[in-house]
């Protein structure tokens, strides 16, 4: 099973209305894949659904299955970005990572969608 099968939807309860949904994952963790060591960010996802909305518990746990893995910044935003689309189909949506420094630096990325 894959990471993204864990992500479930429900119905937009105002499909006809376009307004924006945005979540906040203060307590992202994954790893380095070049050092093994974790690494620490913030999640934001913003989106304008269509028809389905993302139940947040499932993406909780979605995002809690990176905890374990070793995935370079740029790949993770836009794996993110690939399975929540995948997963609701909305009509925007933008995916930005916000990593806690490593060697005094600071990485930002951002995909959107559509691009």
């Amino acid at each position: 099973m894959s990471p993204a099968d864990k992500l479930e939807t429900f119905e937009n309860p105002r499909p006809q209305r376009d307004y924006d949904i945005e979540i906040d994952c203060p307590e992202f963790t994954s790893l380095c894949p070049k050092t093994g060591q974790p690494d620490f960010g913030l999640i934001r996802i913003q989106y304008c659904p269509d028809r389905l909305c993302i139940e947040l518990k499932s993406l909780k746990m979605y995002l809690q299955s990176y905890r374990g893995e070793g995935i370079f910044y740029e790949a993770l935003v836009n794996r993110i970005l690939d399975d929540l689309v995948a997963c609701c189909r909305p009509r925007r949506l933008t995916v930005e990572g916000d990593f806690h420094p490593r060697g005094g630096i600071t990485t930002r990325v951002a995909a959107r969608y559509p691009a």
